[in-house]
């Protein structure tokens, strides 16, 4: 069972098989052959009747469109459901599946009965097959597991605790001590983990753990650590998208990478609790008191700020600022991907009313730029990214570096050529912020 959860349901094969399926069954739905016979006997002629078919089919297919548009106009610029518009293959998808499903219905006018179980079953597929393509396009839930919200766990071996107490930060850089053993392995381990919440009693997602071939040795180094939030959809799984970087760096650097705890502050696809204690989950409380309690006590990691990084991917970027603007005192690296600008449940009078209870003042509050005016930044180096073709969220984060810039923090900034809003912001922006930190943690030399 868990083979057939963890299929790879973004790489093209599983779509292509929707796909064919449905041209199939929308070839057998449209080509129809007229009835033999009408009431009293009589064989007509079949142009009327084929007239008829077409005119009907057509009607089918057009109404369907029609309904396809008229939802994405709701969805998009009525209520802003997705917070952005919609890239013109979702709406592809979207329309076809509509437009199929309209031809199905029209098979259920004067057709026998296989014909109507076939339209049934063509209805479900067309479905699914826009949803698996859509869902191929933004490629941030790999497996049929991710897909159905479905969590298979995978657990990841935890090394033997490090008797350090406290860990001390070493007198030279690690990049100038650090010898790798000849039995490390050569690349890290990666998989899930159960992080109790006692504090918060948030409800998460198993995170992901990432552990770097240093880490997997007899008397490992102290570490650093950066947690990673995801983006909605997604969630903790679509961390494998930059699991090849972190090897790689890992093997250009002998073993050393840091630690990355890919965390689910969303709790459900269904829902967005925004990243503050709320009604909805005490996020804010689960990410700084849980979650960093879990590290300091099961990972052996570095203990100074300049160790510890926060980063996130849109929903996740704006926690991840947010988060690293208030504890200056535990992160000393911020990393935004595509981050949002602020916490958001559609139009700011939705978030207020859903999000904060009406309470404008406490919503203004948790603005990442309200916090990061009301305070001054010594030393934290904030690394922003986004694609050129990301409308929405490039100019946000545009805002949000210069806001962290005027905050005093150092800044860096990349912009990705035709990078957009999806999957490949991801494996755009964690492979261009990480090497930038490397030097920070003291695991590669200065420039």
């Amino acid at each position: 069972m868990h083979s057939f959860l963890d299929l790879n349901i973004v790489d093209g094969t599983v779509v292509l098989f929707f796909v064919l399926l449905s041209v199939g069954l929308l070839g057998y739905l449209a080509l129809r052959r007229p009835s033999r016979a009408i009431p009293g006997g009589h064989r007509p002629s079949r142009t009327p009747a084929v007239r008829r078919w077409v005119i009907t089919a057509l009607i089918g297919i057009g109404s369907g469109a029609l309904l396809a548009g008229v939802i994405l106009f709701l969805c998009e610029v009525v209520f802003n459901v997705f917070g952005l518009p919609l890239d013109w293959d979702t709406r592809a998808w979207v329309g076809g599946a509509f437009a199929g499903i309209g031809l199905a219905v029209a098979n259920f006018w004067e057709s026998r009965w296989w014909r109507k179980v076939v339209a049934v079953v063509g209805m479900a597929v067309f479905a699914a097959t826009a949803a698996l393509g859509i869902n191929a396009g933004y490629g941030l839930n790999p497996t049929l597991a991710s897909f159905l919200n479905v969590q298979v766990a995978q657990p990841v071996a935890l090394p033997k605790p490090v008797h350090t107490t406290p860990p001390v930060v070493p007198p030279k850089p690690l990049w100038e001590t650090w010898k790798a053993p000849v039995d490390m392995p050569s690349a890290g381990s990666f998989g899930t983990v159960t992080i109790p919440a006692p504090a918060s009693g948030f409800v998460a997602r198993p995170a992901y753990l990432y552990l770097p071939p240093a880490a997997l040795v007899h008397n490992p180094p102290a570490l650093p650590v950066m947690i990673m939030m995801m983006g909605q959809p997604g969630g903790p799984e679509s961390s494998a998208l930059f699991l090849p970087t972190l090897n790689a760096l890992a093997a250009a650097h002998h073993g050393l990478a840091p630690i990355v705890l890919t965390i689910d502050q969303i709790g459900s696809p269904t829902k967005n609790p925004l990243c503050i204690d709320s009604p909805a989950g005490h996020v804010a409380t689960y990410v700084m008191t849980d979650v960093v309690n879990y590290i300091r006590s099961t990972l052996h990691v570095v203990p100074g700020r300049l160790g510890w990084a926060i980063a996130g991917y849109s929903n996740g970027g704006e926690c991840a600022l947010s988060f690293g603007a208030q504890h200056p005192e535990i992160f000393g690296s911020i990393l935004d991907v595509s981050g949002e600008i602020g916490p958001s449940l559609g139009s700011v009078s939705t978030t207020i009313r859903l999000g904060f209870g009406g309470n404008t003042a406490a919503y203004v509050a948790a603005q990442p730029l309200t916090i990061l005016k009301a305070h001054h930044y010594d030393d934290t180096l904030a690394i922003f990214t986004n694609g050129s073709a990301d409308p929405v969220y490039g100019p946000e984060v545009t805002t949000a570096e210069a806001a962290a810039q005027a905050a005093g923090m150092t800044t860096v900034r990349f912009v990705g050529a035709g990078i957009g809003h999806r999957a490949d912001a991801v494996t755009f922006g964690v492979p261009k912020g990480l090497p930038v930190l490397f030097p920070r943690w003291s695991l590669a030399p200065p420039g």
